[in-house]
C-alpha cells in the first residue's frame, strides 16, 4: 500500500517514516515499484534530513565512456542531504551510492520538533522483508535494480526532463543552460576528434602507490595521464572523463581506497585494483548526460594518474 505524500522539493525537511509504515509500502522482495528499501537505510528511521534534489532523471555508471539516461516510472524519488549507502549489508560494497528515497518512505515536517522514537520490534520485522542477494557474488540493491526500477528516456523525454529539473527546483535556468552547453561542446568534440585524452596504448600500464585514506596527492598533468590511456581514453577499462582534467596539477587528499563495487544493473561484485576516491571529486555528468545527472557519484582515480606529495602517507 502506498502512502499519500506531499510532493517534496529541494530544501524541504523530512522525517524517515517508522518501519511499520515503510513495511506497508513494500512487496515480497522489499521493493516499492521495483526500487529496494535497503537494510543500510534502516538506521535512518525517525531522523530528519533535508531534501537536496528530486530525481527527475538519472544515469547508470560503469566502465563505458557513455551514459544512458533513465527515468523512474513515477515522479516520486528524492535524494537526502549526505545520505550514501555504506554497503555494510551488501558484501562491503564501497561504491557509496547516494540513496534513492521514495516519497512514501518520508513525511514532510517542520525543522522544529522532536524526532520519532525508535521501534526496535517493527525494525526487525522490516529487516526480515529485505532481500540483499540473488546468488553467489550477486547482490540485490538499488544499484542492481536500477534498470528494473526505471525506463530509458527518449531524446524528446531527455529534453523535457531538463525543463522539469528547473520547475522541480533542482537548478536555475542559467545552470541548466550551462549544463546543456557543456554537453553540446563535448558531443561535437567527440564526433570531430574522438575521446578526450585518448592515448595509443593497446595494453595500458599499471602503477601501485598503495594510497590510504588521508594521503596527499597531486593529479598528474594531462600529457602524462594520456600516456596511460588507450584510444578510448581508458586505463584497464576505467575511463578518464573530460571533467577529471580540471583537477590536473592540483593537490587533493585521498578519501579512501576502492577495492570492490556492485555493478549497476547486474548486482555483480566487481574487484578493483590501484583505485581511490579523492575528497570532493564527484561526477555530475554534464559532459555525457544531457542536462546532467543527480547521482553525484564519486569519481574513480587510478593511482597511475596521481603522485604522492613528498612521499607522505
Amino acid at each position: 500500500m502506498k502512502q499519500q505524500t506531499e510532493r517534496l522539493r529541494p530544501g524541504d525537511v523530512v522525517e524517515v517514516r517508522r518501519p511499520d509504515e515503510i513495511l506497508q509500502t513494500l512487496d515480497a522482495d522489499g521493493t516499492l515499484d521495483r526500487l529496494p528499501f535497503m537494510p543500510e537505510m534502516l538506521g535512518y528511521y525517525g531522523q530528519r534530513f533535508r531534501v537536496v534534489r528530486r530525481v527527475v532523471k538519472t544515469c547508470t555508471s560503469g566502465t563505458r565512456a557513455g551514459s544512458s539516461m533513465l527515468g523512474f516510472r513515477n515522479d516520486d524519488v528524492v535524494l537526502l542531504e549526505g545520505l550514501r549507502c555504506s554497503g555494510a549489508d551488501h558484501g562491503g560494497c564501497q561504491k557509496a551510492c547516494m540513496i534513492f528515497w521514495r516519497e512514501a518512505w518520508l513525511r514532510k515536517v517542520q525543522v522544529e520538533g522532536p524526532e520519532s522514537r525508535p521501534d526496535l520490534g517493527s525494525c526487525e520485522q522490516l529487516r526480515a522483508r529485505l532481500k540483499t542477494s540473488t546468488g553467489p557474488n550477486k547482490y540485490f540493491c538499488q544499484a542492481s535494480e536500477l534498470l528494473n526500477a526505471t525506463r530509458p528516456l527518449s531524446r524528446l523525454k531527455r529534453f523535457s526532463k531538463s525543463f522539469r529539473e528547473i520547475s522541480a527546483g533542482n537548478c536555475s535556468v542559467f545552470q541548466m543552460t550551462e549544463r546543456i552547453g557543456i554537453w553540446v561542446f563535448w558531443k561535437v568534440r567527440r564526433v570531430l576528434l574522438g575521446a578526450y585524452g585518448r592515448g595509443n596504448n593497446k595494453f595500458t600500464p599499471v602503477e601501485s602507490l598503495n594510497l590510504q585514506s588521508g594521503d596527499c596527492v597531486e593529479v598528474k598533468p594531462m600529457e602524462l595521464i594520456r600516456q596511460t590511456l588507450n584510444e578510448g581514453a581508458q586505463n584497464r577499462g576505467l575511463w578518464f572523463s573530460p571533467d577529471m582534467r580540471l583537477l590536473c596539477g592540483r593537490q587533493q587528499r585521498v578519501e579512501k581506497r576502492i577495492d570492490k563495487i556492485i555493478v549497476d544493473g547486474t548486482g555483480e561484485m566487481r574487484q578493483l585494483h590501484n583505485t581511490v576516491f579523492l575528497e570532493g571529486s564527484h561526477c555530475s555528468c554534464p559532459h555525457v548526460a544531457f542536462g546532467g545527472c543527480p547521482r553525484d557519484e564519486y569519481v574513480y582515480w587510478r593511482e597511475i594518474w596521481l603522485r604522492r606529495i613528498n612521499g607522505a602517507r
